[in-house]
């Protein structure tokens, strides 16, 4: 009896898992249809905000930032998972009605499936990126199989405010236009093509809860600087996550009752 029991949770388990892996490949398709350059488009939009920093902050304002290329080419690959990611994540409830209206439907798992496209454009791109720090004389040191811990991390977190956000769209249909507002303000202040230690230490506190800070910070340290990352403030941010994740996904099941009546 309860062998059965394990077996259909297995079975359960992995319907899941080939639903979320069709429905990546057909927003990964999607993305791309019609599209001459496809994939490229993950890499051309972050390689031209390089150029435009490279320039204002080398050329027009110094900031004294050493490998500046691969400083800021980091941060921009990992703040575009994140930004991304989200903003989709918050229409996804939106964008897929029909599936919404099907019976039996694993709603909840339409968040994951954003967060998912997000994370493999980051490593379709990380190639590009580990080009940029050997071209600039950054050798890659052991911490870099830190790597995965990090994306770990990261997922988890974007998973977290895209239930929430997500739930919220349905019913507030201006959560989606005023995240990319709110998105748009973060990413000045946060540390994506400046130091923090340019930062006056006044701001530093606010900074600190800004849980990107800590994530671009120690993807920074595994791959340009060889050095362990701030585990003590990735730990806090991962209990924080083991408390936030249940509270997002139970209000995103409560709030998917009433989906269909909203749509």
């Amino acid at each position: 009896m309860k062998s059965f029991g394990v077996s259909r949770s297995h079975s359960q388990l992995g319907q899941k898992f080939d639903v979320l892996r069709q429905l990546v490949e057909r927003d990964m398709k999607l993305l791309y249809k019609r599209s001459v350059l496809g994939v490229a488009w993950t890499l051309i939009n972050p390689l031209l905000q390089l150029v435009v920093f490279a320039f204002v902050f080398q050329v027009v304002l110094p900031a004294g930032i050493p490998r500046y290329a691969s400083f800021t080419f980091t941060g921009l690959l990992v703040w575009n998972w994140f930004s991304s990611s989200l903003y989709q994540a918050t229409g996804v409830i939106i964008a897929n009605r029909p599936l919404i209206r099907q019976p039996g439907f694993p709603i909840a798992i339409l968040p994951i499936v954003t967060t998912t496209t997000g994370l493999i454009h980051f490593l379709l791109a990380l190639p590009v990126l580990i080009v940029f720090l050997l071209v600039d004389g950054i050798e890659l040191k052991t911490v870099v199989l830190f790597l995965p811990i990090l994306q770990v991390i990261q997922f988890v977190l974007i998973v977290c405010l895209a239930y929430l956000l997500a739930a919220l769209n349905v019913s507030l249909r201006d959560t989606q236009h005023t995240l990319g507002v709110i998105l748009q303000l973060l990413f000045y202040v946060t540390p994506i093509f400046y130091d923090i230690k340019n930062v006056p230490p006044t701001f530093h506190f606010f900074y600190n809860l800004n849980p990107m800070v800590h994530i671009i910070t120690a993807y920074r340290a595994v791959l340009i600087q060889g050095t362990q990352p701030d585990w003590q403030s990735l730990l806090i941010i991962t209990m924080i996550m083991c408390i936030c994740l249940p509270i997002g996904v139970k209000f995103f099941q409560r709030q998917s009752d009433r989906f269909v009546e909203e749509l």
